[in-house]
């Protein structure tokens, strides 16, 4: 991905499309040829398999990072009812954060895992989707909230940013619930340094602007905003301690 890379917003039509995408998946996640259809119309290709990794079937919704619209990615596990949407709204920008979120993936059954399709910076910034409500990645992110998925959004942040912690865990602009306080605990009792927003400032990294968040807390779903320091995400056992410290919460 390239900060002058493709991306483009979906217009009325193109955004209708996507909730009823998002709903038919809810509905009928079994409905393989009707979901094909929906996300089709919308310019994804879809692929399915069975996870080398895990064993479990998938079901993969997907558009080029090299052309319009670039939307990105919709991967399905299939082995058990969807309970948790893991959000990549940054990746080739925060480093590593859509590694964490394959792992995690793989980790939890019955988990979405929604990848944006291009650089946070091209389209002069619309691409950067945790701050754009019209883009594909917070309508579908939204649907998934009103039909009761909890979300957890991966960003990374520069070290020198908040020196005094690791992993800072918050809600968005939403107030603290249970999965946060959940997830703020499991890292720290995995031996990291957590800042957890709805007690202590952390250097400007709560994520009250993230639209995902914003929605999340108008329709009263549970959403958590991630952020990792490059400590974590560039240590590959680093990373492992978080996967497995958040997949041990959810």
């Amino acid at each position: 991905m390239a900060r002058d890379g493709p991306y483009r917003d979906p217009d009325q039509v193109e955004r209708s499309r996507g909730r009823d995408a998002a709903q038919l998946l809810l509905a009928q996640p079994d409905n393989v040829t009707d979901l094909d259809a929906a996300f089709g119309r919308l310019g994804y290709t879809a692929a399915h398999g069975v996870d080398s990794a895990t064993g479990r079937r998938y079901s993969m919704y997907s558009t080029s990072p090299t052309a319009e619209p670039a939307w990105g990615v919709v991967l399905i596990d299939r082995s058990a009812p969807l309970r948790f949407v893991l959000e990549v709204p940054h990746p080739g920008f925060d480093t590593n954060t859509d590694k964490i979120g394959v792992a995690l993936y793989h980790l939890v059954p019955g988990s979405v895992l929604l990848v944006a399709g291009a650089h946070r910076a091209a389209a002069d910034g619309a691409a950067d989707v945790a701050h754009n409500d019209k883009s594909m990645f917070n309508v579908l992110a939204t649907e998934f909230a009103k039909g009761g998925l909890k979300q957890i959004q991966l960003h990374g942040f520069a070290d020198n940013n908040l020196p005094d912690a690791q992993v800072v865990v918050s809600t968005g602009a939403g107030r603290a619930i249970p999965l946060a306080r959940d997830l703020a605990n499991g890292l720290q009792g995995a031996g990291l340094v957590v800042c957890r927003a709805w007690a202590a400032k952390c250097g400007r990294l709560e994520g009250t602007t993230n639209v995902q968040g914003k929605a999340a807390d108008e329709i009263g779903a549970q959403f958590v905003h991630l952020e990792m320091g490059w400590a974590v995400r560039g240590d590959p056992q680093r990373r492992d301690v978080v996967v497995h410290a958040i997949a041990g919460c959810l």
